[in-house]
């Protein structure tokens, strides 16, 4: 049996672009502490985010991460499930949060705001490069994923997951995971344009629907409920003055509209 050689006929080595889960941990309000409690929160960030791997059966000493004082990205080995990360790691990420949180006065708590997506995230000089590791970054920053935490009954954690993961696993029901707990969101950030679901593990979902005053919840959507499910994604991403936009169908998208100027 010969080994096969990883450089391409031309003499380059081929790019990595297997697909990988990627997820970003960030603690909110960090900024409100002081020097020795962002240290200390730091500290809680590394352990809650390896117990909650290791309750789940997760090798976290095996996952590529990038810490980043308050938060962390990681993009896990090839071949872990997803339902396992959705709902084991998520579950347990929660419990751990909470047995801290119980011990704290409520100044002192620790809430975090989860992102999970998947996709092609290949290594950079300064960390990781690719489409999943970008919307990753923009689902975690956004605003509807920063308000759940301020809603009336919150929880210690707020997770947000990609819109093909909720397709592809959320609506499975995989481990017991409820898709009733998710509410959609719409994220535009940075020339990024998309879906997400968000939920509050152990909190009321109708609290976390609330949209701010005078603002959409999950920006245009369907007329009806069961038209929002059933429907294919919509995305639109804006190309120096060309708006595209279209269907996602699996990973192929149809339709692109020139101009776009009021878009």
């Amino acid at each position: 049996m010969t080994s096969q050689s990883s450089v391409s006929p031309w003499g380059r080595p081929r790019p990595d672009i297997t697909r990988r889960l990627c997820l970003a941990a960030d603690i909110e309000q960090y900024s409100r502490l002081d020097t020795p409690d962002q240290q200390a929160a730091q500290a809680q960030l590394e352990r809650v985010l390896r117990a909650a791997a290791e309750r789940s059966g997760l090798d976290h000493g095996k996952w590529s991460t990038q810490p980043q004082g308050d938060l962390e990205f990681a993009v896990l080995p090839p071949g872990i499930p997803e339902q396992l990360v959705l709902g084991e790691y998520v579950t347990h990420l929660a419990a751990e949060l909470g047995g801290y949180n119980a011990t704290r006065r409520p100044a002192g708590r620790m809430r975090l705001r989860l992102a999970i997506d998947t996709g092609v995230a290949t290594t950079a000089a300064l960390g990781f490069s690719g489409p999943a590791p970008i919307a990753v970054a923009r689902y975690l920053n956004a605003p509807e994923v920063k308000q759940a935490l301020t809603a009336p009954g919150s929880a210690n954690l707020a997770v947000v997951v990609s819109d093909r993961l909720y397709q592809d696993v959320v609506r499975s029901r995989f481990r017991g995971i409820d898709p009733e707990q998710y509410h959609r969101i719409h994220v535009q950030q940075k020339g990024f344009a998309g879906y997400g679901w968000v939920q509050l593990p152990g909190a009321d979902p109708q609290n976390t629907r609330k949209p701010r005053p005078g603002a959409s919840e999950d920006g245009p959507q369907p007329s009806t409920r069961t038209a929002e499910q059933e429907q294919p994604s919509f995305v639109q991403h804006r190309v120096r003055g060309t708006a595209i936009q279209g269907v996602i169908h699996g990973s192929v998208v149809h339709g692109a509209a020139p101009g776009g100027a009021h878009r």
